[in-house]
């Protein structure tokens, strides 16, 4: 998952998880490696056009570039339903993005909205702080931390699954293709699919449909949503077995599992009131949003998304890269970007000539 070109991870605990600060050192040492001349703490102030080419203004200087790459991220900033801003004021708000620990709620159950990777985990976390939780569940992918004896991810990169091409061009903004995935990186392996969250008295609810005061409204459609990532996840397994009988492992790994059983929606209920039910804070884990108040170059649609296909915009050197589906299923991921690196390289220097390729600037928004 962490590959680059010409770099790889060479610790001691490669089925391992990094944390953040490793992950830093990592992207580091790999600019270091070859002397990419990166310049650390530029806050981005503007990118206009400026002639042929733009004008990059940052607090480290100013740049005249004949190409821009915009590299500043899918995950930008916390995207927050507008039903948050009519909710008790007494009420604590965190997102996914801001929280750091369960003790920094207060003492009551906590609302956790979002069901996806982050979602499931802070459900997780904070349940093991004792705290009640109940969770809004959203559209989703159910997957085991492990299959097999091997590593869930093992098997999405080995069959091709992450490296696979977006069929169709997906509108930046837009919904991904397949709803991201309910994993946890930690060292035990735990599993935070819904079935395990409710076998540890977690609150299982549909999805989030409005509000205001203290009381929030659900779609009646947690067993709907539950039911197609249960049958996502069977036809997953059955391609893995498939797999694993084309190449030989057969013999090698464990044995299939029997399938863990869905879950059996305990209740139906559509309407919370959260004092009543003593929740005293609410966790949104609804996903990201990007910004570009710097960027004054027409390239915007009406929702503030770049206009880009696979990764190229409608102005002449203005790339972008790592946006979610670019053209791949890992287009975000570290391991995913080099595919969409490479093409808009290869078009910078078919644009400019391969002896004008120092003549651009990356715009990158640190991990």
């Amino acid at each position: 998952m962490s590959r680059l070109p010409g770099w790889h991870y060479t610790g001691s605990d490669p089925a391992g998880y990094m944390p953040a600060r490793s992950v830093g050192d990592y992207l580091t040492s790999y600019a270091q490696a070859f002397s990419a001349p990166v310049v650390h703490g530029a806050d981005v102030e503007s990118v206009r056009s400026a002639g042929a080419g733009y004008q990059v203004s940052t607090t480290a200087g100013r740049w005249i570039a004949g190409s821009v790459v915009v590299a500043t991220g899918w995950c930008d900033q916390a995207s927050v339903p507008p039903t948050a801003s009519g909710l008790d004021p007494r009420l604590v708000q965190q997102t996914a993005a801001t929280f750091r620990s369960a003790a920094d709620l207060p003492d009551g159950g906590v609302l956790v909205v979002g069901a996806s990777s982050s979602g499931v985990q802070l459900a997780d976390e904070i349940a093991g702080s004792g705290r009640p939780v109940t969770l809004a569940v959203g559209s989703h992918s159910r997957l085991p931390r492990t299959y097999r004896g091997m590593d869930i991810l093992w098997w999405l990169d080995g069959m091709g699954v992450l490296d696979r091409r977006t069929p169709v061009h997906i509108a930046p903004g837009g919904p991904a293709a397949e709803p991201s995935v309910q994993l946890v990186g930690r060292s035990d392996g735990r599993d935070v699919d819904l079935r395990s969250l409710q076998d540890r008295g977690i609150a299982l609810l549909g999805r989030l449909q409005g509000g205001e005061g203290t009381r929030i409204r659900f779609a009646p459609d947690l067993a709907g949503t539950s039911a197609r990532a249960d049958e996502r996840l069977t036809n997953l397994l059955r391609r893995i077995d498939a797999y694993a009988r084309a190449v030989g492992l057969e013999d090698e790994i464990l044995a299939a599992p029997p399938t863990v059983p869905a879950i059996h929606p305990s209740e139906t209920r559509t309407e919370l009131d959260l004092t009543a039910a003593g929740i005293r804070s609410i966790v949104w884990a609804t996903g990201y949003r990007r910004s570009y108040p710097w960027l004054h170059v027409p390239v915007l649609d009406e929702a503030g998304e770049i206009r880009h296909v696979a990764g190229s915009t409608a102005a002449p050197g203005l790339h972008v890269v790592g946006m979610r589906m670019q053209t791949r299923r890992n287009s975000t991921f570290i391991d995913g970007v080099r595919h969409d690196a490479a093409a808009v390289v290869g078009r910078i220097l078919d644009d400019l000539g391969a002896g004008a390729s120092s003549a651009s600037v990356a715009l990158g928004r640190a991990a």
